[in-house]
């Protein structure tokens, strides 16, 4: 990686840093790239989901399945 493209890197990153902080800070200023320009991944806003409760029928069933997995790679790893 030329230091061209690094340097063009840092700056893209430094300007993405300083939308976010404007953001955050409350000063409400935007580019003209919108605000989820930034928003990716782990950070990204996701709207609020109601998870419904297992049953224990069910949480057995996926522990089972879970061990079921466990044991197979425990089982392939031995054998290498």
């Amino acid at each position: 990686m030329a230091i061209a493209d690094i340097v063009a890197a840092l700056d893209g990153e430094i300007a993405r840093l300083e939308q976010v902080r404007e953001l955050l800070a409350g000063g409400g200023a935007v580019s003209s790239r919108g605000a989820t320009s930034f928003q990716y991944g782990a950070n990204a806003a996701k709207p609020a989901r109601k998870r419904k409760p297992l049953s224990a029928a069910a949480r057995a069933k996926i522990s089972a399945a879970q061990k079921k997995r466990w044991a197979k790679q425990k089982k392939e790893a031995a054998s290498k």
